[in-house]
Order: structure tokens, then sequence, then C-alpha cells
């Protein structure tokens, strides 16, 4: 039952994946519809994302008092509704208005699903969650490019999505008891078998005061900041240097960046497979060292070596976030775990915002050819932050055995 559930959970994170990506393919067309600006896109994503950094700070609470099931399902009404409000949406401003519901549902989905993974299931499956956040991702600009192409309507396209949120609705309000159920079970699971879990209950389980006085705190909310903005950095303005930079067509820069987008992709796929064997932290660390390796060819004046460069870096990126995210209950225990990670992806989530602008602005203002300096920047920041949690851990770890705790 346990297994057959997770299909449900992947769903809903394909759900979450599809909208991410709708915006970016309809707003040629809205923007015509409508006479919006080019730029109006940008303002109307950071409301999303201001709506999705509110509800993530709010989800250790709301998790507490509600639990995992029935924010998933609200929150999923909430974007299946605001879907179905962009389709109809008269102008932009009706649009920004709905920009609202749609970032407080996605926080709120993100926030309850990474948490009850990371409870209840092991370290593959929470790679395989995020992989299934990309199957989103990729299938929103199909579904809006089929509609555009075939009936010449983006509203067409959003009441599409709107559907299939509405469908997955459905299906979590009729299978609302078994996250209570499944939950009991995995707890019932864990206590039998203490040693098949794939991490400890928790590393640091003495502290009861505010979690940002936990050691180890907040370099983790720094590398989730990093994390996210050198993902979502390389995504928006990767293509940007190639063409700029390196003299290659729009057309073919747009194409490695949707191998980098694959390389994520696929990569917690295979990662997904890897933690079976390999404890999080190695891969962690082995993503952090071939994102890196791939930073430094970016540097590279072979054609072949950039591209490849591109490449790693999306391979590399594809364990960081899912393995970090699995590792809260482990590292800062259970009791922390939901506040925790509704914090982790409100700071990963302003990463996603504040860091690819800023780095828009200065190259902007200099050169794009700054690209790889930016991007192994943030690499080594966010690998420095991972390096100083692990040694805050291994110190708790040696004074427990020196106090024969």
């Amino acid at each position: 039952m346990a297994s057959m559930f997770l299909i449900i959970i992947y769903l809903a994170f394909i759900s979450l994946g599809i909208p991410d990506s709708l915006l970016g393919a309809a707003w040629p067309s809205m923007r015509t519809d409508l006479g919006a600006s080019f730029g109006f896109a940008g303002i109307m994503s950071m409301v999303v994302a201001g709506g999705t950094i509110v509800s993530s700070l709010a989800s250790g609470s709301l998790l507490r008092r509600v639990g995992a099931g029935k924010i998933t399902l609200i929150s999923c009404l909430l974007t299946a509704a605001a879907l179905l409000g962009f389709s109809l949406a008269p102008s932009v401003i009706w649009l920004t208005v709905l920009a609202i519901p749609l970032g407080l549902g996605g926080g709120a989905i993100d926030a309850a699903l990474n948490h009850y993974v990371a409870e209840h299931y092991k370290a593959h499956h929470m790679n395989w969650l995020h992989c299934f956040w990309g199957v989103g991702a990729t299938l929103g600009p199909i579904i809006m490019s089929y509609f555009i192409a075939e009936h010449n309507s983006w509203r067409n396209g959003y009441s599409a999505v709107s559907k299939i949120q509405f469908s997955l609705v459905v299906i979590l309000f009729v299978t609302l008891p078994l996250w209570k159920r499944i939950a009991a079970m995995k707890e019932i699971e864990q206590a039998r078998h203490p040693q098949d879990q794939s991490r400890p209950d928790s590393e640091i389980t003495s502290y009861r005061g505010n979690v940002f006085q936990i050691k180890g705190v907040k370099p983790t909310l720094i590398s989730f900041l990093f994390y996210c903005g050198v993902e979502t950095t390389v995504g928006l303005w990767g293509a940007s240097y190639l063409v700029g930079a390196r003299d290659m067509s729009a057309e073919t820069a747009a194409g490695w960046i949707s191998l980098y987008y694959g390389g994520i992709t696929i990569g917690r796929l295979i990662t997904g497979f890897i933690t079976l064997m390999v404890h999080n932290r190695v891969l962690i660390l082995f993503g952090q060292i071939v994102a890196i390796a791939g930073g430094l060819m970016l540097l590279a004046p072979l054609p072949s070596l950039f591209l490849i460069g591109i490449i790693l870096i999306g391979v590399g990126l594809a364990p960081i976030y899912p393995g970090l995210l699995h590792e809260t209950p482990a590292r800062f225990g259970r009791e922390h775990s939901a506040k925790l990670m509704g914090y982790q992806m409100a700071v990963a989530y302003t990463g996603s915002t504040l860091l690819p602008p800023l780095f828009g602005f200065i190259a902007g203002r200099t050169s794009i050819g700054l690209f790889p300096f930016v991007v192994l920047a943030f690499l080594i920041c966010m690998l420095m932050s991972v390096e100083k949690v692990n040694l805050i851990l291994n110190k708790q770890k040696e004074g427990q055995s020196l106090t024969g705790g």
C-alpha cells in the first residue's frame, strides 16, 4: 500500500511542475492578446515566488495543525482554481491577482510533500520525487505549445492544465485517509527495523528553542540559497552566455539548455537507484564536485568542452537538492523537520528569485562573459556551506562518543 501511495505523491509533484513552466511558454501569445509589456512576465513570476515563500514559511505550523494530506489537497485546489482563472483572465491585472494563490498553493504543496517523503520514505524516493517535478516541468510547455499550435489559444492550454489539477484534487480527496494510515505504518516499520533505515532518526535532538540557533541550520539555509540560485541562473542565462560570449545561434543554445535540464531530470532518476547503495552525503559531495568541474569547463576555449560543462552542471546538481532535503530530519531532529523544511523551501525560492536577476543586472552593465565565474562562485559558496554543516555534525558525533552518548 505504501508503494502504491507513492504514485499519488509522484502525480502531485508532476502537477506541481507543470504550472512552473507554463508562463514562459505561453507569454509570447499572452502578452499580445492582453497588450502587456515583454517584461511584465518577470513581475508575475516574482508575485508567484512571493506567494511561494510566504506559504513555505507558514508550512511548518500548518503541517502540525492540519497534516500533509489536507495541506496538499487544499493547496492543489487553490492552484487548480488559479489556473482556471488564468484561462479566463481579461487583463494582466487579473493575472497578477491570480498569481498570488498560484504561488501560495505551489509553495505549500512543495513543502508538505518534501516533508512527508523525508519523514516516511528512503532517500531514493526523494530523488525520484524531484525527478517527477522535472517530468511535469517538461510537460507544461508541450501542453501549451499543442493548444497554441492546434487551437491558437493559450487560454485553452491553461484550461487543460487546470482540468488536470482538478482531477488530482478528486484523487487526493478520495485517498485523504491514507496519509495518516501510511505514516502510521511507516512509524511501526521503522520501529521494528531500525537497521533498515537509510538514516538515523536524528543527529541533533536535544535542542528545544529557536530552530535558527541550532548549530548547522544557518549554513544549511545558505546552501539552499546558492543551490537554487545557481540552478536558476544557469537555466535563465546559460543560453544568453552561449549566444553572447560563444557566438552560438539562439536555436542551438536553447537546445543545449534543454540538455542541461535533461541532465538534472535524468540524473535524479539514476541517483535514486544509487542511493540504495551510497549514502546521501557522499552523493551530495560527488554532485558538487561534478558541478564545479562543469563550471570550470565553461571557461575552456573548445566548444566541445564548454558545452559538456553545461550538461555536467545539470548532472552534478541532480542529487544535491533532494539529498539535502532528505537529510533534514536526520540532521536536525524530526521534531524540527516540518518547520525547517518550510524555511528551506522559502530560502530556496528566495535564491531562485533574487540571484538570477542580480546576475542579469551585473551582466547588463558589464559583460555576459562573467557567467562562468558567477556560476563557479555560487557553486563554491554552496560547497563551503554544506561542508561546514558536515563539520559541525562530525564534531557533534565525536562529542557524543567521548561522553558515551
